[in-house]
């Protein structure tokens, strides 16, 4: 179905295409780690009678909640651009936003972002108005184009920078794991929410797969759980963690697991109804912990303990392909980040001009 561009004035106008551009993304982003379809099924039905961007922004957030994690990279940028432009009264019809105003648009909100956050900005945009180029059109069966191509955004094309990952060292990490057994929870919750950041920070799995571990997927052999991870692109592999780590976790968290029915997908982790728990929540505990256990970071996300586990992974050992296989990177070159904290290689590197000149005393003066 073809929308008219413009109908309603500039604010509304602008929200429309905003709306219909996020529902088309719900309903064509891969929705494989969604667990609560109950929710989206609510957005796409919420979201064709929004009134204004924060109905749009929660439903994002719910959506993103329920397991599409794929909605943040587009919601954010294209909620700021309405912002941008209603609050600022640049326009009074949609005809007037171009290319330029867009590129004002991502240099102004786009500056202290990593080179991978301004390309999905650029994205996001590019996608909203292609859409739009694809879905309006007028009552003569004209449509109006905008051919967005943002080109030349500076720090956008190419290939994105890697930003050095947060970590924490093993000093933190002592104090975070005293953090997880000092932490107060509720006593239905504890064993749950321990084991799962344990798991994490044991093996360097991403907060995804975690949550999405089926009972069946972990066996004990000898004195380790073996782990079956599905990873991005359905990929699987096997990681380990000793008995000893998570043993009494494990048992305390199946007793009350055994309590509740109907689990969704016999998943190894769930809430008191059997639905999944959303990334958010584990994020907010491993933010609690490192509160509680004062420990400072620019990042502060559970996606920190995947960091933490591989850099230290990479210090014990100096390989770089045992990291890429335990964190199950596609790509070598993902992993080479982690070659950043050698700091024996690094010394190496300091020490290279050491010895020129050898006597500095050869040296005549002034």
């Amino acid at each position: 179905m073809r929308y008219s561009l413009e109908a309603e004035g500039f604010a509304n106008d602008l929200l429309f295409w905003c709306s219909r551009f996020i529902r088309h993304k719900i309903t064509t982003l891969s929705n494989r780690n969604v667990k609560d379809k109950e929710c989206v099924r609510d957005a796409l039905f919420k979201i064709d009678k929004i009134k204004n961007i924060s109905e749009l922004e929660t439903i994002c957030k719910n959506v993103r909640n329920a397991g599409l994690i794929g909605i943040g990279t587009y919601a954010s940028p294209v909620i700021k651009l309405y912002e941008h432009f209603v609050s600022k009264n640049i326009f009074t019809s949609m005809k007037e936003i171009d290319e330029e105003s867009l590129i004002d648009f991502l240099t102004i909100y786009t500056s202290n972002l990593s080179v991978a956050s301004k390309k999905n900005y650029r994205i996001a945009l590019i996608g909203l108005f292609g859409y739009i180029d694809k879905q309006n059109r007028d009552n003569t069966g004209i449509s109006y184009v905008y051919n967005i191509e943002l080109k030349n955004i500076g720090g956008t094309r190419g290939k994105s920078g890697q930003k050095l990952p947060t970590y924490m060292n093993e000093s933190e990490l002592e104090k975070f794991f005293r953090g997880i057994e000092c932490f107060k929870m509720s006593p239905k919750i504890a064993s749950r929410n321990r084991l799962i950041i344990k798991m994490i920070i044991y093996t360097g799995i991403r907060v995804s797969e975690a949550l999405n571990l089926r009972l069946k997927d972990i066996t004990l052999e000898n004195d380790v759980y073996l782990l079956s991870i599905r990873g991005k692109g359905d990929k699987y592999r096997m990681v380990m963690i000793r008995k000893k780590n998570i043993e009494i976790l494990l048992k305390d968290w199946l007793s009350i697991r055994n309590t509740i029915k109907d689990i969704e997908n016999n998943l190894l982790f769930c809430n008191q109804k059997g639905a999944a728990l959303s990334q958010a929540y584990i994020y907010k505990n491993v933010e609690n912990i490192l509160m509680s256990a004062g420990i400072r970071k620019e990042k502060n996300g559970a996606h920190m303990l995947r960091h933490s586990f591989a850099t230290l992974l990479y210090q014990k050992h100096q390989d770089l392909v045992l990291v890429q296989e335990a964190l199950g990177h596609a790509d070598l070159n993902t992993t080479r980040i982690y070659t950043h904290f050698d700091k024996k290689r690094l010394l190496e590197a300091a020490n290279t001009m050491e010895d020129i000149p050898k006597d500095m005393e050869d040296i005549p003066e002034d």
